[in-house]
């Protein structure tokens, strides 16, 4: 499994009214594309500034390319993401996952 982490920054004040753009928009593109195994959003909140992180999980990374296209490192941005967010940082990461269950 494949781990995309994408992180944008914007002001408090937006932090509820961006989070759910990216409910409507990127949440749903994630899970329409085939091989996407999920998705959270992420946010943590340091005075006037909001982290915001898209974390989706993939079987590989042709699934990937599915959704962000040849470059998959490349950030995948919407229309609307500009009046938001402070910059837009170019690059995602991607991680190998492997998960682990309590054996209770």
């Amino acid at each position: 499994m494949i781990t995309r982490i994408w992180h944008g920054r914007t002001q408090t004040e937006h932090a509820a009214v961006y989070r759910q753009y990216v409910i409507d928009t990127g949440i749903p593109d994630y899970l329409a594309t085939p091989g996407n195994l999920g998705a959270q959003i992420w946010q943590r909140t340091e005075g006037d500034i909001t982290h915001i992180w898209t974390v989706s999980w993939w079987d590989n990374y042709d699934s990937i390319k599915a959704f962000a296209g040849e470059q998959i490192e490349k950030a995948r941005y919407y229309d609307e993401d500009k009046q938001y967010l402070l910059e837009f940082e170019p690059q995602v990461m991607h991680c190998d996952t492997y998960g682990f269950v309590p054996d209770h």
